[in-house]
């Protein structure tokens, strides 16, 4: 069978939808330019649109004017709307997600509706059949557009009065039924309360730029949390009731035994947020007294493509990392806790890497991110597949970079470092504080000094800190005395920076919207090397580091202060000195 790709890269010439049409009239877009860009959304299953502003093609704000013109249609800055204004209830949550539409007003019977696309029929059409009203365009700019789509659609805590007030009973043989025959009853209740509740659990999660939800049972209450620029905060608390039912539908979806309660489970799920995007969700269940508790990880895949620069690594630090990624061998390993981004960080450095003449094979417990070109492996343990076997396989494979998600003992590390001193460039994580108590704690694992000091090039540690909105930040002026203790220099302290404190606003969260990545990026140094192989001290390597230039977490962080991007007390939360 022919690659669909090929086929769409054969079929000449190829039929434009309006929006491309209108670009090549108005001389924004060449024709030969705007087919490929058609080819590419087709391929990968895209919308026009989004490939067209995600390429650089043309700007979200140059193809709102240009549209405007073309079609004759009013411009709106929805920077100048307030959101919780807007009319509510008059068009479905899902079309505003699915073709990235807000409904704006109501006259008579028309909808003034906002869309980046004026020439998207089918919009029109599904929101006329869906309201029985008319439909006025008026052209706003995709990004902006986007957010507000989202923030559009019905939150969970209608649906959850939806549930709480509407006529539902539980039906306590729901779980064997769905055990016997689960598509079947898949299709039955896919209109039930509850099955409403966790899409718009989900989608609000998505909304609010969750990374984690929390549905946990106790004895008479159950709760929902979403972790949020890290940090737990409890969104909803439904019925007790709901508890079984809830993690059956979420364990038929995720494929998981929806009969076995008794051990834990993981499984995966997906959910189309519009026409351009589907979420990846990782879930896991664990029995607790009064029920399980189900914690969903979104896996978002497009974090991996947002290049180095958007992790926030300083100049130097950039310098360093692409230096060792760009080294045809040896080990890169990052170091942090759980949840700190590490994968993120590695699936940046492997999309750098992502090349046609290039074989890159990963081993996983289980894979977050789905990266094309990449031969990605689950580790499975009951099998016999552990993160050695799958090694050792890799290593009969010809590859030329191998990721290993985790070395935990010494037979994996023994393998990646053979496979670094071999002609192969490996990269990996480990759970340690920083980057010179990396070193040790390898050979607490019982690898040589001297397998070390030759296969490791390089070693980053990190957090992620909470990011300062800029709406709503305000400087703050901290004694001298606190700014010494918390690791700032004498000479530092020159009156030619700010530090700002969070005060909250209705754009962020508590004062912090996002998260800002805090690095250590150490080289593997010959002096250090010379340490590794006298068996030196955490201590030893991180006074050398110190004296090549590396910044500790702490001095990380504090960078971060005096550029304004978080404050002093987050710092002093996510690192030690």
């Amino acid at each position: 069978m022919v690659a669909v790709d090929t086929l769409l890269r054969d079929s000449n010439p190829i039929a434009l939808p309006g929006l491309g049409r209108a670009l090549v009239a108005a001389g924004k877009l060449g024709q030969k330019s705007a087919e490929e860009i058609y080819r590419k959304a087709l391929s990968s299953k895209n919308s026009f649109i989004a490939e067209l502003v995600g390429s650089g093609a043309v700007s979200a704000s140059d193809l709102a004017h240009t549209l405007s013109t073309a079609f004759a249609a009013p411009l709106v800055d929805l920077d100048a709307i307030d959101s919780q204004r807007l009319p509510k209830g008059l068009l479905d949550g899902k079309i505003c997600h699915d073709y990235r539409v807000v409904v704006l007003s109501k006259r008579n019977n028309r909808l003034i509706v906002a869309t980046a696309d004026p020439s998207d029929q089918a919009a029109a059409e599904k929101i006329k059949f869906s309201t029985q009203m008319g439909v006025d365009w008026v052209i706003a700019e995709y990004d902006k557009l986007s957010k507000l789509a989202e923030a559009s659609a019905v939150t969970a805590t209608e649906a959850m009065e939806d549930i709480i007030g509407g006529d539902f009973e539980f039906d306590e043989n729901a779980a064997e039924a769905v055990t016997e025959n689960a598509q079947t009853n898949v299709a039955e209740v896919e209109d039930a309360p509850v099955v409403r509740f966790l899409h718009k659990m989900l989608m609000d999660a998505f909304s609010m730029r969750a990374s984690d939800l929390h549905f946990e049972p106790y004895e008479h209450t159950y709760r929902v949390r979403f972790r949020i620029d890290g940090e737990l905060r409890e969104i909803a608390s439904p019925p007790i009731a709901i508890k079984d039912k809830l993690a059956s539908r979420i364990k038929v979806i995720s494929r998981m035994d929806i009969s076995e309660k008794r051990v834990p489970q993981d499984g995966r799920m997906k959910l189309k947020v519009g026409p351009d995007r589907v979420i990846d969700f990782r879930v896991s269940t664990l029995p607790t007294l009064f029920g399980e508790k189900i914690v969903i990880r979104i896996l978002d895949p497009s974090s991996a493509k947002l290049g180095i620069d958007a992790l926030g690594y300083e100049p130097e630090e950039k310098e360093r990392l692409l230096k060792a990624v760009g080294r045809p061998y040896g080990m890169i390993l990052v170091t942090g806790p759980t949840g700190s981004g590490k994968t993120v960080s590695l699936y940046t450095c492997l999309n750098l890497l992502n090349q046609p003449g290039v074989n890159i094979a990963t081993a996983e417990d289980p894979s977050e991110i789905n990266l094309p070109g990449v031969n990605q492996v689950n580790v499975n343990e009951k099998a016999g597949l552990t993160f050695a076997a799958a090694l050792k396989s890799f290593l009969r494979q010809d590859p030329d970079i191998i990721m290993v998600g985790e070395i935990r003992d010494l037979e994996t590390a023994d393998i990646s470092i053979k496979a670094a001193q071999t002609g192969h460039l490996v990269l990996s994580t480990l759970h340690t504080n920083d980057a010179p108590t990396t070193l040790t704690r390898m050979r607490n694992m019982g690898i040589a000094p001297f397998n070390i000091a030759s296969s490791v090039i390089l070693i980053t540690a990190q957090r992620l800190a909470r990011r300062l909105c800029p709406n709503c930040k305000a400087p703050v002026e901290i004694p001298r005395n606190a700014l010494l203790d918390a690791g700032f220099e004498e000479k530092e302290l020159d009156g030619t920076w700010k530090t700002y404190h969070p005060v909250g606003c209705s754009m962020c969260n508590n004062g912090y919207k996002g998260r800002v990545g805090i690095y250590q990026v150490m080289p593997i140094s010959d002096e250090i090397q010379r340490i590794i192989l006298r068996d030196g001290s955490a201590m030893d390597i991180a006074a050398q580091a110190k004296a090549e230039g590396v910044r500790s977490l702490r001095q990380s962080g504090l960078h971060k202060v005096k550029q304004g991007l978080t404050s002093l007390e987050e710092v002093l939360a996510v690192t030690n000195e």
